[in-house]
């Protein structure tokens, strides 16, 4: 619990500091695109807000050494593995003009480091053929680092809407360290309940005003975070399926993949190509502005507020029955069609505006 309580507290307190000192509300930090096609704020918010994530893990190893000590140097090293993928990610939040592919060939490098410093590979997917492949080096190596730049990449996918990404990675870590308490795991109990509080303390200022953004900096290290407690769960616990990590990150993954498919395949366009046609923003567009139809900057905030619980909603579909039956592959299996059917059938509605109708409430007037 002191982990989770410092981590928060650090990353409450930094994000506050991020908030209202003027230097971090200068053109550089704030996001001002507000016309572009997956920008739905009414006014230019700073988006650094990675920096209280990273401040908070580095909290979190300070106390791990005076209580843990023997956890702190993986610690220590998977820090070091995240760096490129965070400053990839950061120096993009402050230019603008770090490309797309550039950040995912960072990311991927972070993935490298933490092959080589971490042991940290994929050895096996629990698919029969695969698991084969997996035993070669060269093949593990490529599959891992792929595995990791695509986690980073999906969390930045996702991060559209206040508090959107924020509580899905909150949701996940709190999976990964339920399951790794059970396992008497420290060194991964530790990052996740680190990673979890610096989420929690960085969800007071983002949601639901949107005071500050994560910002690809804070993406990108969620994202990775969450594919390496992943991928080491699997390479230190046998035990554990590795339908598990799939199933709990199912909601980001899955987007990424439908949007690769949906871009290259069906538009013939670029997978890294923005557009305004993922599964979060159609929720917004075809059912929260139906709602709240109002151009008012507070209606625009509360709007864009109101498009994350629904995705919420979506992802913990994946993350329950994850973390019921981390040990049930065949359960876990299952759950993952389910959720993709799902998805797919819930994408194509909301596309022919055929929106069901739980999804509908009630529209309020607003007079004033």
């Amino acid at each position: 619990m002191q982990y989770l309580l410092t981590a928060f507290l650090t990353s409450l307190v930094f994000t506050a500091l991020l908030v209202r000192c003027r230097f971090w509300r200068n053109g550089w930090t704030l996001d001002s695109e507000l016309g572009s096609v997956q920008k739905f704020h009414a006014k230019p918010v700073p988006r650094v807000g990675g920096l209280s994530l990273v401040i908070a893990m580095a909290a979190t190893c300070m106390v791990a050494g005076f209580r843990e000590p023997e956890v702190l140097w993986g610690m220590l090293l998977l820090g070091l593995s995240a760096a490129p993928a965070f400053l990839g990610g950061f120096v993009e939040d402050l230019t603008k003009r770090v490309r797309v592919l550039t950040r995912l060939a960072l990311a991927m490098a972070s993935g490298a480091l933490a092959y080589f410093l971490l042991d940290a590979a994929v050895t096996r997917v629990d698919i029969i053929g695969l698991d084969w492949l997996l035993q070669f080096s060269a093949i593990s190596f490529v599959f891992t680092i792929v595995a990791i730049g695509g986690a980073a990449n999906a969390l930045n996918i996702i991060d559209g809407y206040n508090g959107l990404a924020a509580v899905v990675s909150a949701m996940i870590f709190a999976g990964f360290a339920y399951v790794c308490f059970y396992l008497g795991d420290r060194m991964l109990l530790i990052v996740a309940l680190g990673m979890l509080g610096g989420v929690i303390g960085f969800l007071f200022w983002n949601y639901p005003r949107g005071h500050i953004f994560l910002g690809d900096g804070g993406a990108y290290f969620l994202g990775f975070m969450i594919g390496e407690l992943s991928v080491l769960l699997l390479a230190r616990h046998p035990e554990v399926s590795a339908w598990f990590p799939l199933l709990l990150c199912i909601y980001p993954v899955f987007e990424t993949l439908f949007s690769i498919y949906r871009k290259r395949w069906l538009r013939g366009n670029s997978p890294g190509a923005p557009d305004g046609v993922h599964l979060h923003m159609l929720i917004y567009k075809r059912v929260v502005r139906w709602v709240v139809g109002s151009r008012e900057a507070h209606h625009l905030t509360w709007r864009n507020s109101l498009t994350s619980p629904y995705l919420w909603l979506l992802s913990s579909l994946g993350v329950i029955p994850a973390v019921l039956f981390w040990q049930m592959p065949v359960v876990l299996m299952v759950c993952v069609l389910a959720f993709a059917t799902g998805y797919v059938m819930l994408y194509r509605k909301l596309v022919l505006f055929r929106i069901p109708k739980w999804m509908i409430v009630r529209k309020k007037k607003h007079g004033r």
